[in-house]
């Protein structure tokens, strides 16, 4: 796997996972509108888990100057299961934040459900979404990603990037397929390193003293097949926003 490209890496910590949430909320909305103001529309790349949900709701709550008629939406992961499954990340997302904003349906670019466009596996899917995400880039590759979202599992994973997978090793594919996840559901797609560090910035959301010593390791900057989180990079920033008890284990200063 060739190494991630260099950004600049911060670590921003606070009390709790709520306010990580919020403070993530916050930045996102001064993202999304920087990105406007900037580039005339925003891309956008959202996580499932606990946070990055809250952190929606936070978003809804307090939309800022966002204009959503120039947002587009992209999803890191998905559950492949049936479309409505109230697992898949859509569904959440949309329960969080985008059933009430004034989005064009059409901005909310999902990966394909179980089912949904005759995809009956997750390399159908995955297949099926890179096409999508070729569609709406400049090059035929990726849009270009203004935030990645990302949470992190205690083992280091992102997306669903798990730790000595094929998938974590991919080196030149955007999206895959996964169909032996260790974390239920085993039937996956995912966004790949490549298309996680093509992103201008990338904000991992990871609250809990469970995560603490995968953030340290990732932060140190260990190997990206051992922990995967360490190969989520932006090009031009790299945002953690840690809770005090996920920060535990990194150097005082």
């Amino acid at each position: 796997m060739s190494e991630p490209v260099s950004a600049p890496t911060e670590v921003l910590t606070f009390a709790d996972p709520d306010a990580v949430a919020r403070a993530a909320a916050k930045a996102f909305v001064d993202a999304v509108v920087a990105a406007q103001r900037e580039r005339l529309q925003a891309h956008v790349v959202l996580t499932g888990g606990g946070t990055g949900i809250a952190m929606l709701e936070h978003v809804g709550r307090d939309q800022g100057g966002i204009d959503w008629s120039a947002v587009n939406v992209y999803f890191g992961d998905e559950r492949f299961l049936p479309a409505g499954d109230p697992d898949r990340n859509e569904v959440q997302a949309r329960a969080a934040l985008l059933d009430h904003v004034p989005i064009d349906p059409a901005r909310i670019h999902t990966m394909p459900a179980l089912g949904e466009d005759g995809c009956a596996t997750p390399a159908e899917s995955a297949e099926r979404y890179a096409r999508r995400l070729a569609a709406q880039s400049a090059d035929g590759s990726l849009p270009d990603f203004d935030v990645h979202l990302l949470g992190m599992g205690g083992e280091g994973h992102i997306n669903s990037l798990f730790p000595h997978t094929d998938a974590v090793r991919e080196p030149d594919r955007f999206v895959v397929g996964v169909e032996d996840s260790p974390k239920p559901p085993p039937a996956r797609v995912t966004l790949t390193l490549p298309a996680v560090q093509r992103a201008r910035q990338v904000w991992l959301l990871v609250t809990g003293e469970n995560k603490a010593d995968a953030v340290a390791a990732a932060i140190a900057g260990a190997n990206p097949e051992e922990i995967p989180a360490a190969g989520a990079v932006g090009r031009e920033r790299t945002v953690w926003f840690v809770d005090t008890a996920a920060a535990v284990a990194l150097p005082k200063s």
